[in-house]
């Protein structure tokens, strides 16, 4: 009996954690080249002065839309990447090997999916990678820190990195 419990409540976990995944906004656009988006980011980053962010992850990565829902909760760190980077959702799917574009979007960020998804990779102006942040060391319980994601981002503005 204790064992069809325990099973029991596992799946209600499983279920609700499901659940919340699914209110979370999708936010990766599955059906672009990541090569080509990587590629049209560094033209505005070069124009605006900026470096480029990419969250590499999924929409099958419940810590990468919640990244995402933390993101747009929070309009001063909105701001702060909207006028310091521009912020690019890269698809990969790692249920999707032969996904030839995405084998070779990670390899030129320097495959970063050893750190675990979501990753994110800065890329100066002329698109050279230049930090692979592991996202484990932005959380905090079962979430994001606040205050953890403002020091990655603003360690890694271009004025930082230049001064």
């Amino acid at each position: 009996m204790k064992k069809v419990f325990a099973i029991i409540i596992s799946l209600a976990l499983s279920l609700a954690a499901a659940d919340a995944q699914s209110a979370l906004k999708k936010i990766y656009n599955e059906e672009i080249d990541q090569l080509e988006q990587i590629d049209q980011a560094l033209v505005k980053a070069k124009a605006e002065g900026k470096f480029v962010i990419c969250q590499v992850g999924g929409n099958w990565c419940r810590w990468c839309l919640m990244f995402a829902d933390f993101v747009a909760k929070d309009q001063e760190i909105t701001d702060f990447i909207d006028h310091n980077f521009v912020f690019i959702h890269t698809n990969y799917n790692p249920r999707n090997p032969k996904d030839k574009t995405a084998a070779d979007m990670l390899k030129r960020l320097g495959n970063p999916g050893r750190f675990g998804y979501p990753v994110f990779v800065v890329l100066d102006e002329n698109g050279k990678v230049i930090h692979t942040q592991d996202s484990s060391f932005l959380e905090e319980g079962n979430g994001y820190s606040r205050d953890k994601v403002i020091r990655f981002f603003t360690n890694w503005t271009p004025k930082a990195v230049k001064e």
